[in-house]
């Protein structure tokens, strides 16, 4: 197949980010492939799509711009006529799906997060049946596909874009002298709720002083709250004790921690959250997406309620007052995601995934009429 494979952006984030892998197993497979991003927004993903000799091109201009990247999908899809086109995220799903049916071209859309906005979440409602396959990136994406859009069970399958590397460096328990270092991971924007975080840690201290002089918190990322998160930090006088890092590479950070905390208010996959048990790290993280399956509370981490300071606080605590017990939580964190998400796993279910698409693409261009191979379920009334 000839994929046009078509996102919002080239965030450095968690659904632009795996287009190396996913892309190169398709190439792999014998498919070629061309990212088609509505916008760059931060770009950091253009970077690696270049390293692995993926081509893409940048469709959109100014932020915010609607009709312009539109047009201009449909034409470089008018021009390229793929084979497929496979979405990502839910602009880029939506333009996907009307492109598809207007140029008569069968169309995969990725489902990356367990909530969308109420707009959103009408709109895709009304286009899911433009869809021909679903994709969630984890069982708690599939759930909420198939609850809240009304994604038939057989429209859509389950492909983790993550695989765990056995070779990837591992924290070190802390021994001390010096400071338990606690970090996060991500975008600084309102959905990973670095405030919640801020304020859990003032609280952390509250309510066990001693402990808390023993804590160092490390947020890695970059993003549109950056100043907020800064002013914020020292009204609660928690200055001397965050560290903004930046935009950094995740392995060597996360293997500079001691414990892992992710406060997101809605998430799909997480791949920070895994990254971080693949770095043998206890995770402190909100019951959301796949982390509140991945997870084992007791065993692995703990999980929180959104928005939860008291509790996550606690939680942050408990790990500071027995490194031992979180560094074997975090040994067992490892374990979980190399068994769970290992190479061979993604590959053999995106193979099988890509390949059912390939049949169905090509039962499709057999069809004298060119409906798919499989009618795809009615429009919603």
């Amino acid at each position: 197949m000839n994929i046009a494979y078509v996102i919002n952006g080239l965030n450095g984030g968690g659904a632009a980010f795996p287009m190396i892998q996913l892309l190169g197993l398709m190439r792999e497979l014998g498919h070629e492939a061309k990212v088609l991003a509505l916008s760059l927004q931060d770009g950091k993903a253009a970077e690696r799509l270049e390293s692995a000799g993926i081509p893409f091109e940048v469709l959109g201009g100014r932020p915010g711009a609607v009709f312009a990247p539109a047009a201009r999908l449909f034409r470089r899809l008018r021009a390229d006529r793929p084979d497929l086109v496979w979405t990502s995220l839910t602009q880029g799903t939506l333009y996907g799906q009307l492109a598809g049916r207007l140029l008569d071209i069968p169309v995969v859309s990725w489902q990356h997060n367990d909530h969308l906005k109420p707009g959103n979440l009408a709109l895709l409602r009304r286009t899911r049946s433009l869809t021909s396959r679903w994709i969630a990136d984890s069982d708690a994406v599939r759930a909420f596909a198939q609850r809240e859009l009304g994604v038939a069970a057989d429209r859509i399958d389950v492909w983790a874009p993550f695989v765990a590397d056995p070779d990837a460096p591992v924290s070190r328990p802390w021994t001390g002298p010096g400071r338990l270092r606690l970090g996060t991971l991500g975008r600084l924007h309102p959905n990973k709720q670095h405030a919640v975080l801020l304020h859990a840690l003032a609280r952390a201290r509250d309510l066990d002083a001693n402990v808390f002089s023993g804590l160092e918190l490390h947020i890695a990322g970059d993003g549109p709250q950056q100043t907020m998160l800064e002013d914020l930090a020292s009204t609660l006088g928690l200055s001397e004790r965050v560290v903004f890092a930046g935009f950094v590479p995740p392995r060597p950070f996360l293997a500079g921690l001691h414990g892992y905390v992710q406060t997101s208010w809605k998430e799909g996959f997480c791949i920070a959250a895994h990254e971080a048990m693949q770095a043998a790290l206890a995770v402190v993280a909100t019951r959301v997406g796949q982390p509140a399956h991945s997870i084992r509370p007791g065993a692995t981490g703990w999980l929180c309620e959104v928005g939860d300071v008291e509790a996550i606080a606690q939680a942050m605590l408990a790990l500071a007052r027995d490194p031992a017990s979180a560094a074997a939580m975090g040994r067992q964190a490892r374990a979980d995601v190399l068994e769970r998400y290992s190479r061979e796993r993604f590959r053999r279910t995106g193979e099988h995934l890509v390949e059912r698409i390939a049949r169905d693409v090509a039962a499709r261009r057999r069809r004298p009429d060119g409906r798919p191979a499989v009618a795809p379920p009615p429009a919603e009334s």
